[in-house]
């Protein structure tokens, strides 16, 4: 048994071994949180400022409309939390950290940079009756944000005529002086483009690579954080609370200034300081002085260093990827009326993956605990997969930022600031990282005078009053769209509202995970529950695109010709997940007493 110091057995530390540098502090933390802080920081940057753009990159430039762009957007993202998985245990088992997270920078910095090189902006037409017709852009600057003035414009035998969808989903054909000269009935038009297949190539290549990327660098950054502190430093927490700074940080300035550079001089730029600032996280690494030397290094094993055959393998894994993307994007609809086996059957590949491997996984690790832990083990498991289900549904509704909120910011929010400035459709992105970095100390400290007094609500309540919140949140949008003006947009106030609502439910559900993981699972298998916990993020991501499918627009040319179904459309969809957010809150906190008997006293 290891002594203990005590009052009067206290010794200090022998330290006539020890470079006096390596004990330098920053903010009272070991100096090497700085670097890995800003490099955190840089990275982030890149990252949000990419997402910012993704979606109206999609839409605008490549013109693939919302349900093929938000479906897209959102198997990114699923595979962006699936590839860590693998990244960590790659890290821990060959590469190191360190060389991870540079492999990984410049991963994500090529893919960044390689979105840059779009092309042109693709071609749309209209077909009408069999019958293909050009749509011109008047005013385009291939710009994130539509210029107020943007129009489309449907060319027939010399002659131009403007478009306008009516409610009933017709769409009226308007000529010169205004009148209308033909009404296509719902369904009779058919928006497509024309587009570079080799830019295409080039699109999906670069999220491949930035998804792979991603993988190696996300979860062994932080494991470098880890290793800066002994298993029993009380700064350990706060350290990880300095560094989730970074993040946020990163996401702000990135998704401010990348947005910025994308209206001024086109998406190329947008893309480009992203790649900027991933490469600029790969320089503080590569290039750090020596200040990381012994943190993330290289683990010795037989048979010695295998990085080049994983670098290797790791580029040879862009085609897999490719071909996931392409299945996705070309993957058909559900048969209307075909109910859940119908849906299920219709998934892409990568849904499939992704949905099959979460269905199996979660009940057979119940299974397994079953038989091989004892009944209280068993209990506590089966308490943190309820909670991993519910976590599926938080993510879903919540990830609507970077799909189908950013579009209903784009075509139905008046995004004035007091008639001061205008903020781009990607930039409404930031209200919830500036609300997270106010509030989440906020949080903190109401935690804290709720567990002094006993009150502190257990984790089951916390995850379904995050449920409720993120319905909230919806439900506050949907309201304020009662206000819109005679241009069916909303007031940027309520939007504001919804991420604030939303950053409230993140704090309640976010920092709370994997701790509720840790604690609840089984010792000898919490490394693969904190696999399940990943999966479930990414599930969920999945799933977020599909919503956000479901809140598809139909648009021509890659814009909506009728506000006010726009606005009905998203408003009613809002709804609906909405009340469903708010059931499973419900029904969690009905079921949080039972679970937390099955906690066996986890807090």
């Amino acid at each position: 048994m290891v002594d203990t110091p005590t009052a009067d057995n206290r010794r200090e530390p022998d330290i006539s071994h020890e470079n006096p540098a390596s004990r330098e502090e920053w903010f009272g933390h070991p100096r090497q949180l700085a670097r890995l802080f800003t490099t955190e920081m840089w990275e982030r940057f890149g990252y949000y400022g990419m997402r910012a753009l993704l979606t109206l990159y999609l839409t605008k430039h490549f013109v693939l409309g919302d349900h093929a762009a938000t479906g897209l957007y959102g198997g990114y993202t699923a595979l962006v939390y699936l590839t860590p998985l693998i990244g960590g245990f790659i890290a821990d088992q060959y590469l190191g950290s360190k060389r991870s997270v540079k492999f990984g920078a410049l991963m994500m910095a090529l893919g960044y940079l390689t979105l840059a090189f779009g092309g042109h902006p693709s071609q749309p037409f209209a077909t009408i009756a069999g019958q293909r017709y050009e749509i011109q852009i008047d005013n385009f600057k291939d710009r994130p944000s539509s210029a107020a003035n943007e129009q489309r414009f449907l060319i027939d035998h010399g002659k131009r005529f403007g478009l306008k969808g009516n409610d009933d989903g017709s769409v009226g054909l308007i000529a010169a002086d205004g009148s209308v000269a033909r009404t296509i009935p719902k369904g009779g038009l058919v928006d497509g483009s024309d587009k570079s297949p080799l830019m295409v190539m080039i699109l999906l290549i670069a999220l491949s690579m930035i998804s792979i990327g991603n993988g190696f660098f996300k979860p062994n950054i932080s494991t470098m954080v880890g290793a800066l502190y002994d298993q029993t430093d009380q700064r350990r927490d706060a350290g990880f609370t300095i560094f989730y700074m970074g993040i946020n940080l990163g996401s702000i300035l990135g998704q401010f200034f990348c947005p910025i550079l994308a209206d001024w001089l086109g998406w190329w730029a947008g893309f480009s300081l992203a790649g900027v600032g991933m490469l600029v996280s790969y320089l503080l690494i590569q290039f750090d002085g020596g200040r990381l030397a012994g943190f993330g290094e290289t683990p010795e094993r037989p048979g010695g260093d295998k990085s080049l055959v994983i670098y290797g393998l790791a580029i040879l894994a862009i085609p897999l990827f490719y071909f996931l993307f392409t299945n996705l994007m070309n993957t058909p609809a559900p048969v209307p009326g075909s109910g859940i086996i119908g849906y299920i059957a219709s998934l892409s590949l990568m849904g499939k993956l992704l949905f099959g491997t979460f269905l199996i996984g979660v009940p057979g690790i119940l299974v397994w605990s079953f038989i091989k832990g004892s009944r209280q083990e068993f209990q506590m498991m089966v308490a943190a997969m309820v909670l991993v289900v519910f976590n599926v549904g938080f993510w879903t509704l919540f990830e609507q930022a970077g799909s189908s909120l950013t579009l209903f910011a784009d075509r139905n929010t008046d995004r004035s600031v007091f008639g001061l400035f205008t903020l781009s459709a990607p930039q409404t992105q930031n209200f919830n990282p500036i609300a997270i970095v106010i509030l989440a100390p906020l949080m903190s400290i109401l935690w804290s005078m709720l567990a002094r007094r006993g009150l502190e609500p257990s984790i089951p309540v916390k995850f379904g009053l995050a449920l409720m919140g993120v319905g909230a949140g919806f439900l506050f949008l949907v309201f304020g769209s009662q206000f819109a003006g005679s241009d069916f947009k909303v007031g940027l106030g309520w939007l504001a509202g919804l991420y604030i609502i939303h950053s409230v439910a993140e704090l309640m559900i976010s920092p709370v995970g994997l701790s509720m993981i840790t604690k609840l699972s089984i010792a000898r298998i919490v490394g693969l529950m904190m696999g399940v916990w990943f999966l479930s993020i990414s599930v969920a991501q999945y799933f977020a695109g599909a919503v956000a499918q479901v809140a598809s627009v139909e648009t021509v040319g890659g814009q909506v010709t009728n506000l006010k179904v726009s606005l009905a459309t998203y408003t009613h969809t809002f709804t609906i997940i909405a009340w469903v957010a708010i059931a499973a809150g419900v029904a969690l906190l009905l079921l949080s007493w039972p679970l937390k008997k099955l906690m066996h006293g986890v807090k």
